[in-house]
């Protein structure tokens, strides 16, 4: 079984390395998906893996990284495509 999650992380979240955070978190948590900036400021994620760790990655984007202010993050439940390999930055 698994999860998907596409999520919209608000703050201080760009030009403080946040993706890369997010994806060595993505990483350690096994989980595949994706990270982008977005023009007005946020970061959008996507991600897929088992259910347990991806409410563990969650919880550590909304600590935030060293550097990042994470003021919220709006999270929607998808139906997990089980397309990606990795986790990626875009």
């Amino acid at each position: 079984m698994s999860k998907r999650i596409h999520a919209y992380v608000s703050g201080r979240v760009q030009g403080v390395f946040f993706r890369s955070f997010v994806r060595s978190q993505a990483n350690m948590k096994c989980l595949t998906g994706w990270v982008r900036n977005l023009h007005d400021g946020r970061v959008e994620i996507v991600a897929e893996g088992d259910p347990d760790r991806v409410d563990d990655f969650l919880g550590l984007i909304r600590a935030g990284s060293t550097g990042a202010k994470v003021e919220s993050v709006e999270v929607k439940d998808e139906t997990p495509s089980h397309k990606f390999q990795e986790f990626s930055i875009r």
